[in-house]
């Protein structure tokens, strides 16, 4: 497939979750985290991601979630919903009514519960259909560690030669850059995207491997979009300038704070009330969130102002 034939590129930040002081869902924040997402320049969103701490929230809170911030996005930007569950069958509903709301793709991890049950590759492959014959939007495979099921490049090329929904690849295990290689390689264009994850912490690599789009963490879009936009036009010196510049705050995040780092940015800046994760995460150490601040506020990200 040609880059112009391409639906969907460029930079989908995952959407916290955000709670207020006693763990209930904070709507007016969700609402405010998504425009300030949207104002930083995201070229689209993901929702109900590991990253949104989705394993923590009911099946209501989901359709709340997913009702909501459908409506609110009132599709200024494409919004990719997680779908993820080790059923078969609940996997493929959830994905049919996120479609029925409006999203623009599903992103699901194979099936996986605990660290223990696991599906062999012709489950996958059979779960993976089942999913693909309820929709008739794109499936992005999540090719993340939390699964601990390996998905070998061939194997995932399979998929995407032999099942339709099944087009975007998000790779976030190791050597994530020569795996996305090997998947362009074997499945050519039936791999509509190849997508770099991880909070961009190998962004540079996937996309000299062939990445087009990133899924990152949902504080700084408007720090990381123009690398991605930069390597896409052509000019990579450009991309690699600016990489280097952003790159202290993404090893900041990815490795020393998660999935908090964005709540906690968003707080700061005013986007949201309250950044607490829900219960059982515990929240950022006082030390750890003051060295975040002080990567982030040498580059003034969006964030840091936004709701001030």
């Amino acid at each position: 497939m040609t880059d112009v034939n391409r639906r969907y590129k460029g930079i989908f930040p995952v959407v916290p979750t955000t709670f207020d002081e006693q763990g209930a869902l904070d709507l007016p924040s969700q609402l405010r985290a998504v425009d300030f997402m949207i104002d930083a320049g995201s070229d689209g969103l993901c929702i109900l991601a590991n990253f949104s701490e989705q394993f923590v929230l009911s099946d209501e809170e989901r359709e709340t979630l997913t009702t909501a911030i459908l409506r609110h996005v009132a599709g200024r930007v494409p919004v990719i919903v997680t779908t993820t569950h080790y059923s078969s069958h609940v996997c493929a509903e959830r994905s049919r009514r996120a479609q029925d709301q409006g999203a623009a793709m599903v992103m699901i991890m194979p099936p996986y519960h605990g660290a223990t049950f696991r599906v062999p590759e012709l489950g996958i492959h059979g779960f993976f259909q089942r999913v693909s014959d309820a929709i008739d939007i794109p499936i992005m495979i999540q090719d993340a560690p939390a699964a601990g099921t390996p998905l070998s490049a061939p194997f995932l090329a399979r998929m995407a030669t032999e099942i339709e929904q099944v087009a975007y690849f998000k790779i976030e295990t190791a050597g994530a850059a020569q795996k996305l290689r090997d998947l362009i390689r074997l499945a050519g264009d039936a791999v509509e995207g190849p997508w770099d994850g991880e909070e961009a912490i190998t962004l540079l690599a996937d996309l000299d491997a062939g990445a087009t789009g990133s899924m990152t963490g949902g504080g700084y879009a408007d720090g990381i979009k123009p690398i991605v936009h930069d390597y896409l036009a052509g000019n990579r010196e450009a991309a690699v300038e600016r990489y280097n510049q952003w790159l202290p705050l993404i090893n900041y995040e990815n490795r020393q704070c998660g999935l908090l780092a964005c709540k906690a940015l968003m707080q700061e800046g005013g986007v949201i009330a309250c950044e607490a994760p829900r219960h059982p995460i515990m929240p950022l150490s006082p030390e750890t969130r003051a060295g975040l601040m002080d990567v982030a506020r040498r580059l003034d990200p969006l964030v840091l102002r936004w709701g001030k």
